[in-house]
């Protein structure tokens, strides 16, 4: 059974937050942009943390 964006993004956070590394590699994964994990993650009020490009604000 697949995941959906929102079932991986909950099941990667760590402390509340979902790392910035693992936002990429769930993109990868799911073949989505990064800003589409981005969007979802602020959809459901969800900081991106550790993030040091500033792709995720």
């Amino acid at each position: 059974m697949n995941k959906t964006l929102e079932e991986e993004i909950q099941a990667s956070l760590v402390n509340g937050k979902l790392p910035c590394a693992e936002a990429f590699r769930l993109a990868k994964k799911v073949k989505v942009a990064p800003k589409d994990v981005g969007d979802t993650a602020n959809r459901l009020n969800i900081k991106i943390s550790s993030c040091q490009l500033g792709c995720f604000p």
